[in-house]
């Protein structure tokens, strides 16, 4: 099988963010084309499918996918520079009607593939069919919602899109009865959709929703900050409410921290910042709804860089405090730890030294300086570290791209570089070699590291697997269960001994590990063997190795393994006997 190079994968994904390619008309008059079949649809939506102007127009012009694609479609004649293009537009319709589904969901925002998606749910081509979808977008721009924003809402909550406009309108009303007034409204929707998608039923969730927007817009005048008609405004000012509110388990507690002291935080930053710091205390321990009245709490947090500043292992730990000793000993058990990295990775290098909790707890006790840039920055100045590593980082490229020739190789090394810092590698030697067995984008490796932990592998010795064995990355979510779940049910061993040999996980399943274990099984029943070998000894020794122990088990056990054990799995799932 031919696999993509990970530089074919990424140009893939990004012509999948950008607007098909007309290779159906010349260069010279594409623009000319687009603005043409822009107009044309238009105009078509509104005389020929009766759908108002202004909506029609909002639909085409926010929906530059669906209008490529639309064009790509169409035989042009070759002197289209000249061409009637309205009669070439008519003709291809005739028989190839449009899905004007594809293009209202793009032109709502939501993303090419999701609108797609969105739009095979409806067994029609046309939104005149559906009455209710166009009638609540029609009602909800009316009100004030941004065209473009509507997208915010179906994502989270389709339901609203088939709702009669009449009672999308009077649940407005009822906001607006609440004492928010209109750009508010829109933000608070937009922001949360369910705010919108049903009646507020008293004591409900949509009421105690209601009631705790209540308490941070009215009741500490959080709206007057806000200019009265700027929706936009309001909308950021929502999401950053929400961040905490997805996180207040007790909703209602953070009200009133919001308002006191964060009237100009929930201006000026937008929720991606606030949920990075947020995320920095989480990933370091810290129970997401004591996150959240922490930083409010703390609201000079806000203006500290917790993200880009340099941190360098082992000076930071002798900065806050660990002696001596308990440095050398750290770096001799954590070489891998050891180096330079970003204040925000400082939590995955805790978990991966497992001093997480320690640190937290300094940090509770009013140590909130140990994340200032300039306590940060005063250990962090070990040029001759920082140096030694770029140089063999630049080694490996040169010696990667002398084998494979790839272009853009430093990037992607680069990326795995960025990939292990962030569960808490630090610029070193052992980093290096990490990143030279690395394979996959850094999302996918992510989700690979995250699916083993959640298999209930501790952190700090999931960090020691990696560095012993990075490869075992290297590998599908699906084999990481099935090979923790035969170590585990079938043959008996804890997850402790992957940290001994975390090299199990890089063996075949169903053509080396299975086979010999049922293999060694059979001869401890019949009484030959009395104990099994460790996993280590099983699946280490070559074929030869293996069938050499089994004759001095027994002369006549190799036999019986050609025949009735050894096997290969092939790609279908099937079985087949080497011996055969």
């Amino acid at each position: 099988m031919r696999v993509a190079s990970p530089f074919r994968l990424l140009l893939s994904r990004l012509l999948c963010t950008l607007p098909q390619k007309l290779n159906n008309v010349h260069f010279q008059v594409r623009d000319r084309v687009l603005n043409e079949a822009r107009c044309w649809l238009t105009e078509h939506l509104h005389s020929a499918r009766a759908i108002p102007f202004s909506h029609a127009d909002s639909i085409v012009s926010n929906a530059p996918f669906s209008l490529s694609a639309f064009v790509a479609q169409i035989p042009f004649p070759s002197g289209a520079a000249g061409a009637d293009l309205k009669r070439v537009f008519r003709r291809f319709l005739t028989y190839n009607p449009v899905n004007e589904y594809d293009f209202f969901f793009e032109s709502i925002g939501l993303p090419p593939s999701s609108s797609s998606t969105a739009a095979s749910a409806y067994p029609s081509y046309f939104l005149s069919d559906d009455a209710l979808l166009v009638a609540a977008a029609s009602a909800l721009v009316h009100y004030g919602f941004p065209w473009t924003k509507l997208g915010l809402l179906y994502r989270e909550e389709p339901c609203i899109f088939s709702s009669d406009s009449n009672r999308l309108i009077s649940r407005l009303h009822a906001l607006e009865a609440r004492g928010f007034h209109r750009a508010c409204i829109i933000g608070i929707c937009l922001a949360f959709p369910s705010a919108l998608s049903a009646d507020a039923d008293p004591g409900g969730e949509i009421d105690r929703l209601l009631q705790y927007l209540n308490q941070v817009f009215l009741n500490f005048d959080l709206s007057d900050s806000v200019p009265e008609n700027n929706v936009d405004i309001f909308l950021q000012v929502c999401k950053n409410i929400r961040v905490f509110y997805d996180l207040d388990s007790r909703k209602g507690t953070m009200g009133e921290l919001m308002c006191k002291n964060l009237r100009k935080i929930f201006l000026e930053l937008d929720d991606a910042s606030v949920s990075q710091k947020l995320n920095f205390f989480i990933k370091l321990g810290m129970d997401a709804t004591e996150a959240g009245h922490f930083i409010l709490k703390h609201d000079d947090i806000f203006n500290i860089d917790l993200e880009n500043p340099s941190i360098l292992m082992p000076e930071y730990l002798k900065s806050i405090g660990l002696d001596k000793d308990n440095v050398a000993m750290l770096s001799w058990r954590f070489p891998y730890v050891m180096g330079k990295n970003k204040l925000g990775n400082l939590p995955a290098t805790m978990k991966a030294m497992n001093l997480h909790d320690w640190f937290l707890g300094k940090i509770l006790n009013g140590n909130l300086h140990y994340l200032s840039p300039d306590f940060v920055l005063a250990g962090s100045h070990d040029t001759g570290s920082e140096s030694g590593f770029r140089r063999g980082l630049e080694r490996l490229k040169s010696a990667k791209l002398e084998r494979q020739k790839t272009p853009r190789l430093e990037q992607f090394l680069d990326k795995k570089v960025e990939f292990l810092q962030s569960i808490g590698f630090g610029e070193n030697e052992l980093t290096l070699r990490s990143t030279s067995m690395l394979h996959g984008p850094n999302d996918e490796l992510q989700r690979r590291f995250d699916c083993i932990q959640e298999l209930g592998i501790e952190y700090s010795m999931l960090c020691r697997m990696v560095n012993t064995k990075p490869i075992i990355l290297n590998q599908c979510k699906d084999t990481f269960r099935e090979k923790v779940n035969f170590l585990c049910n079938d043959m008996g061993f804890s997850l402790e001994y992957l940290d001994h040999f975390p090299g199990f996980l890089c063996f075949d399943l169903e053509n080396r590990i299975k086979p010999r274990y049922k293999m060694l099984n059979w001869l401890k029943e019949l009484g030959l063997l009395k104990k099994l070998f460790s996993p280590s000894t099983m699946v280490t020794y070559s074929e030869r190795a293996f069938v050499a122990s089994l004759y001095r088990v027994h002369p006549a056990a190799p036999k019986q393994w050609l025949e009735r054990f050894s096997y290969r799995v092939d790609r279908y799932g099937n079985q087949r006997s080497l011996f055969a």
